[in-house]
């Protein structure tokens, strides 16, 4: 249990105390409602004695008296409604809140720091109203009226006469029998007279001679005079009196309202039967007239008018805040005790002392002694008699019944005079006035009196008050029986039905308990009383024991926060919102952020829907929120109702300050980091043959090995511009930032183009989100056009057209759990300063018609093309993180960010911008074909554009044809542009002879200086206009290498305005080209001495060039011409063909090699003289007239193509296409021993392979007339010698080996005829001739070294193939006669 303000050993004394009854003339009644209190109000500040007391126990034994407290009331004659008690107990509980500011304690308990109330106010409030409003019962008599005052005034006419009609009306109401209400203790109850007298306005003299007259007549013990009202009104506000009356009557206020007030309060309340909680009394309910109006209700009655049928043990559903909040404003403007002085409370607090003194112990102690009397000459008669005795006593007693019977029964109602009753009067007198020996003694002495007659509820009365007495005891002789308590409360609930009896006894026993540190009894004892008659009972005894749980030497945190969760679902139910509250927060310590996300759920979603009740908006859209961001476990139907409960408080939140800022939403989660910007146009469509460059957009991702390409390239061009040298300010254009861009500097884009920042959202929710009225918010810096920035800062969320326009996105969804981006632009109209700050939005929820926990639709729905179900407006910032910072030594040892600036581009004037289109671009080329497109240039800015150069890493791949060539054209599609060939007229006799032309390296169009990357656009006038446009040819030459090549294309291109900030711009254009294998061609070069030339001079050389067609027949090229050999040298030239054969055909088919020879010639000396080193010598040997075909799509297409080959060595073999370095093998070294010389007999496996030799034998040409006969056989001898020491089989196979393609490609078509194959035993040393003979079917060049050869050692089993086979192949060249 939480600390509370009293000690147990003060609580029970003040929770039991002498009740004295006060009855009062109207007179008298007038003289203190003049202080705006009642007689016993009056008297209640003042009601505990300053002193210690002495009186006398009947062994006349001293007895110190210490505290004493007397409860002094008006008689009421009603006894109290339970529903009244309930509603008082309700108010009492939701006017006590925990102080404003209240330092809470912080309890360490594992990993938990929780912050607790160390007190519960509440509770005790709650204990001391129930205690104090508990009706008297007949089965005890704690709370029966001891003594009686009879209060009149001095200024009555007749005080001695009102003293007699008082004295009578008490008499009246103790003992005539139609008053049951209220209990004397008694039958010869104190009477103590007492004279009022105010001071201001009374007559003193004849006060004090009427108070002589009353002490002749009641004796000096019996009467007092009590001045009162020293000052008058008027004077109140003169000096400031303390109120000591304020606590207690804000504290009872209900319990407290007398029949002057207005009328009594009205409560609600559910019909329940009456309860049986005051049938034990056989209590009369009916109202008699003759009273004086002073008692005739009671204090906690109904209105009459209200419903009859309360039940204390009814739910607790009572309009408890208000009613209280109108009491308390009632009070708060009232002073109390206006007309009284600090003299006039001393004179009543001395009033009390006399009273108490000289009344109230004396005759206490005088009935103790009569009653012991009694009970020593019971103790002397004999058991037999005792019982006759008894039965004259008890002749109203039930007939006597089975035991069973009585169990199920409150057991037996003893008469007024019964002994037993006398006993346990005893014991109560002795308990009131803390003789606690002898209480306990009597109690117990009446438990076994009263559980012998099984008169229940009497013996569970005594096993309380026994269990408390003997905790009571000073020296404590024995320890505290829990188990009486335990009995009691089982007794009191069980048997007799009565809860508010049971409730006592756990609220006394827990206390005990606790202050033995018991604190798994008591909670497992507040637990037991926990029920569904009450909520406010069962949620204050369940925080109790929450605490009893935190308290215990190994505080039980879960088992707090489990009880803390019941306590504030019951306070809930009790209509104590607050409390509800209070608790689930408390609770909420201990399962945050543990993983109870369900836990977790719950109680925030609680704490929401309370908090919104209490109208503690912040706190609900809190909580609410809570739910939505952590990731949940709970099913699509409870999130769906949590989003709208969200979203209809955050409604509510938002209509309090509509003017006010946009509130952060916490849905969708947007991943900052991935938000990407890109400054430009969209890029255009493909309009038929005419395509847009790629340029840069945000569908591409981002690949860093091609930024780094980019980036190189434009370093290039800009270090070409600027004369080789890279400008120190330079820095990469960037078009498109994301978290791999560098963003540590502030982006420059150009106004009038729009921005498109791509924001990623999250949904975490199990159902989709609606965001409508989608946007960016920005706030912009203008700047006017010299560059000076504007005064004023506008932050807008819908931007002034004339300087930011925005983009609005009516409708985005996100489905259950889906990540989606969306792209919203600005359109900047001025230059300035731009701060993206966000995104703002409505956010919603699809419409659907479950309810998930009593949630349905709720209000303020609107629908759009999704059926949405309820919006809110907000906003989200977008905060990105820049790097970490890694540079300096302090970097390093600290966490430290850079800036990210991606959001916060500044707009520059306007700059040329170009669209570059290509026209006919092909997508598939044959190697080394070439392919002309068409480049159309597009100046799509209000700015004129120059200096427009376009750099790739593959110059080689095309040109914009040579600077002396005319521009072209017309249209791409004229017919006669298509070739890329001139055709020249030449002589007939020219055939295999060269063709010499010269040429410089300006005509070749090429490239800036020595840097062949950077081509500048022969423009016309080097200018392009706005709106202007214009196309130029491209000739394309495929790769010599197959596959697919990505080729980027840069283009740089200038304003002819120079701007400070920008100083070029690029635009980017990857082309996919896929290449198909077309002709390998082999060249080598070798000194000629035979062949001389037209000076007799040497030096000559031999070029021999091997064409072969290594095309695959998917690309539907069926054969290739070669139309003409050329020479490109500075010192060289070719001079004519040197044609072995006289076949003037140069065509190629499918697999088919052809092989030229050349003869080249050095330049004349005096053209190199007269040429300057710059001039290039061409030299052309065209072949035939034949044209080269593709068939495609059934029509006939004409592919043109070149291939290059560079040679640089004599007798090195060069390539037109690369070749692949392949890796030398690694040899594993062998180590023997040199002893070990002996030559073995018998080779080793390795060895074997080599020492098996094959060489062929066959003409190098062979001529045959194919028109007279189809079928060519040529003889083929094969030559085997065995080169080791050991006899040898050896088995040739003529069969061709098809696994790989390159065999195919090597030996044509042609078939070994005869016996494939031959098995063959070789001696030591022996040679071997084998007779073959080899079919052809058509001219060619074919590879005879086909046969493959396995040789074995004649003893094993393993065989291995003869290494010779990979050697140089044996060429045989068919020819037709």
């Amino acid at each position: 249990m939480a600390q509370c303000v009293q000690s147990v050993q003060e609580l029970i004394p003040d929770s039991f105390v002498p009740c004295v009854a006060a009855l009062c003339s109207d007179e008298a009644e007038r003289l203190t409602r003049l202080n705006h209190l009642s007689f016993a109000e009056l008297l209640k500040p003042f009601s505990r004695l300053t002193s210690e007391v002495h009186m006398r126990d009947p062994n006349n034994q001293l007895h110190i008296i210490k505290n004493l407290k007397i409860a002094v009331s008006n008689i009421i004659t009603q006894p109290p409604q339970p529903g009244a008690i309930r509603k008082l107990l309700n108010d009492v509980v939701s006017g006590s809140q925990p102080a404003e500011g209240l330092v809470a304690n912080v309890i360490t308990a594992g990993d938990y720091d929780l912050n607790i109330s160390a007190t519960t106010p509440w509770f005790e409030s709650y204990r001391e109203t129930f205690l104090q409003s508990m009706p008297a019962s007949d089965h005890e008599f704690l709370n029966h009226y001891l003594a009686c005052m009879l209060v009149t005034s001095s200024s009555e006419a007749e005080p001695m006469e009102q003293f007699s009609k008082l004295s009578q009306e008490q008499h009246r109401i103790q003992h005539n029998n139609d008053y049951s209400y209220p209990k004397w203790f008694i039958p010869n109850t104190l009477k103590y007279y007492v004279l009022l007298h105010d001071v201001s306005a009374g007559d003193e003299q004849r006060a004090e001679s009427i108070y002589e007259e009353m002490k002749q007549k009641y004796g000096t013990q019996g009467c007092y005079l009590l001045k009162i009202n020293s000052r008058t009104p008027n004077r109140a506000s003169d000096e400031q009196i303390p109120d000591p009356w304020s606590q207690y009557l804000q504290k009872n206020s209900i319990q407290n309202q007398e029949s002057y007030e207005d009328g009594p309060c009205t409560i609600t309340s559910n019909k329940n039967s009456d309860s049986n909680l005051l049938s034990l009394d056989g209590l009369d309910n009916e109202v008699k007239d003759g009273l004086p109006n002073n008692f005739r209700t009671h204090p906690l009655q109904l209105d009459p008018s209200g419903d009859s049928s309360n039940s204390i043990d009814g739910p607790d559903h009572v309009k408890s805040a208000s009613s209280l909040h109108e009491t308390k404003k009632a009070n708060a403007g009232i002073i109390h005790g206006a007309c009284l002085t600090l003299t006039d409370h001393d004179r009543i607090r001395q009033f009390i002392q006399e009273f108490t003194f000289r009344g109230l112990l004396p005759h206490i102690e005088k009935t103790i002694r009569q009653l012991n009397d009694q009970l020593i000459s019971r103790k002397g008669l004999s058991r037999s008699l005792f019982s006759a005795t008894k039965k004259w006593f008890s002749g109203s007693k039930v007939p006597e019944k089975s035991i069973n019977e009585l169990k199920n029964t409150s057991g037996l109602l003893y008469p007024p005079e019964a002994p037993e009753l006398q006993i346990r009067k005893m014991a109560d007198l002795c308990f009131l006035v803390q003789h606690y020996d002898l209480a306990y003694s009597c109690y117990h002495t009446a438990k076994k009196d009263f559980l012998n007659d099984q008169a229940m509820l009497y013996a569970a009365g005594a096993l309380e008050m026994a269990a408390v007495s003997a905790f009571l005891q000073p020296g404590a002789p024995r320890p505290y029986p829990a188990h009486y308590m335990d009995t009691a409360i089982q007794t009191y609930r069980d048997i007799c039905k009565n809860m508010v009896l049971a409730e006592r006894c756990v609220l006394l026993s827990a206390e005990i308990l606790k202050s033995q540190s018991k604190y798994s009894e008591a909670a497992a004892l507040l637990i037991r009383l926990t029920s569904e008659d009450s909520d406010l009972r069962s949620a204050l005894l369940l925080e109790q024991a929450a605490h009893c749980f935190i308290n215990m030497k190994s505080p039980m945190v879960r088992k707090y926060a489990f009880h803390m969760i019941l306590a504030g679902h019951r306070f809930s139910k009790a209509g104590q919102k607050k409390h509800a509250l209070r608790c689930y927060c408390q609770a909420m310590q201990v399962y945050k952020g543990k993983g109870w996300s369900l836990a977790e759920d719950h109680i925030n979603f609680t704490i929401g829907r309370q908090s919104y009740t209490l109208r503690q908006l912040d706190n609900a859209v809190s909580a609410f929120r809570h739910i939505l961001i952590n990731e949940s476990k709970q099913s699509a139907a409870q999130q769906g109702a949590f989003l709208r409960e969200y979203l209809y408080v955050y409604k509510n939140v938002s209509q309090l300050s509509p003017d006010g800022p946009l509130p952060q939403l916490p849905l969708p989660y947007i991943n900052s980091s991935a938000t990407r910007v890109f400054f430009g146009h969209d890029r255009r469509p493909a309009d038929g043959e005419k395509q847009a460059a790629t340029h840069v957009s945000l569908d591409q991702e981002y690949d860093s090995e091609s930024s780094q390409q980019w980036r190189e390239l434009e370093e290039h061009v800009v270090a070409v511009v600027n004369r080789g040298v890279l400008p120190s300010n330079f820095h990469p254009t960037e078009y498109c930032l994301n978290c791999y861009s560098d963003n540590s500097r502030f982006p420059l884009t150009v106004v009038e183009e729009p921005i498109t920042v791509e924001v990623a959202f999250r949904n975490p929710l199990k159902v989709p989100l609606l965001l409508t009225d989608l946007s960016l918010l920005w706030k912009f810096q203008p700047k006017d056009v010299s560059g000076k920035e504007n005064e004023e800062v506008k932050e807008l969320v819908k931007g002034e057209p004339e300087m930011i326009g925005t983009e609005v996105v009516s409708e985005f969804l996100i489905n259950s759990e889906e990540s989606k981006v969306a792209r919203l632009k600005l359109f900047p109209h001025h230059i300035g300063e731009l701060h993206i700050l966000g995104v703002v939005y409505n956010l919603g929820t699809i419409h659907s018609s479950m309810t998930v926990d009593g949630i349905g639709a709720l209000p303020g729905c609107h629908t759009g093309k999704h059926s949405l179900s309820m919006s809110v407006r907000g906003r989200q910032d977008l905060e990105i993180q820049g790097p970490r910072l890694n540079n300096t030594k302090e970097e390093k040892t600290s966490i430290k960010y850079g800036p990210d600036r991606r959001l916060d581009p500044i707009i520059t004037e306007e700059m040329p911008l170009l669209e570059v289109f290509f026209i006919h671009f092909p997508t598939g080329l044959l190697c080394g074909e070439i392919r002309k497109a068409y480049v159309e240039f597009v100046n799509v800015s209000k700015c004129p554009l120059t200096g427009l150069k376009v750099v790739s890493k593959r110059p080689e791949f095309f040109t914009f044809g040579g600077n002396t060539a005319v521009l072209t054209p017309l249209s791409p599609s004229a017919s006669e542009n298509c070739s890329a060939y001139k055709t020249v007229v030449t002589d007939s006799t020219s055939v295999c002879t060269a063709l010499i032309s010269s040429a410089s390296s300006v005509d070749f169009g090429i490239g800036i200086g020595s840097q062949p990357e950077v081509i500048p656009v022969p423009l016309p006038d080097t200018v392009l206009l706005p709106g202007a446009s214009v196309q130029l040819p491209m000739w394309l030459r495929g790769p010599d290498e197959e596959g697919v090549h990505e080729i980027n294309f840069l283009f740089y291109y200038e304003s002819v305005k120079k701007q400070p900030k920008i100083r070029h711009r690029i635009l980017r254009h990857t082309a996919v080209i896929c290449t198909s294998r077309s002709l390998n061609v082999r060249a080598t070069v070798c000194r000629s001495n035979s062949l001389e030339d037209e000076e007799g001079r040497g030096g000559n050389m031999l070029v021999f060039v091997d064409v072969e067609n290594t095309n695959t027949s998917e690309a539907g090229v069926k054969e290739f011409h070669i139309v003409q050999v050329s020479s490109s040298s500075k010192h060289w030239k070719l001079q004519k063909s040197v044609n072995l054969s006289e076949n003037k055909d140069a065509k190629l088919a499918n697999r088919e090699k052809g092989k030229f020879c050349f003869k080249a010639i050095r330049c004349k000396e005096e053209e190199v003289a007269t040429q300057s080193s710059e001039k290039y010598t061409f030299a052309d040997i065209i072949f035939g007239n034949e044209q080269a075909y593709v068939v495609e799509d059934s029509k006939q297409l004409i592919l043109e193509g070149q291939h290059h080959v560079v040679l640089r060595t004599i007798g090195k073999e060069a390539f037109s296409y690369p070749q692949k370095q392949e890796p030398p093998e690694m040899e594993l070294l062998k180590f023997f021993r040199p002893e070990n010389t002996i030559v073995s007999s018998r080779p080793s496996v390795e060895q074997l392979s080599n020492l098996i030799r094959t060489s062929l034998h066959y003409p190098e040409s062979f001529s045959h007339p194919f028109h007279q006969k189809s079928l060519c056989l040529v003889p083929v001898t094969l030559l085997l010698s065995n080169c080791s020491k050991a006899d040898v089989d050896v088995i040739v196979d003529l069969r061709h080996k098809t696994t790989s393609p390159e065999a195919l490609e090597i030996h044509g078509s042609f078939t070994w005829l005869g016996q494939t194959q031959y098995k063959l035993h070789l001696k030591s040393q022996e040679l071997h001739s084998l007779q073959l003979k080899a079919c052809f079917v058509h001219t060619g060049v074919y590879n005879l070294g086909t046969p493959r050869v396995f040789a074995k050692l004649s003893d094993q089993v393993t065989v291995f193939e003869t290494s010779q086979q990979s050697s140089m192949p044996a060429l045989i060249i068919i020819n037709n006669m």
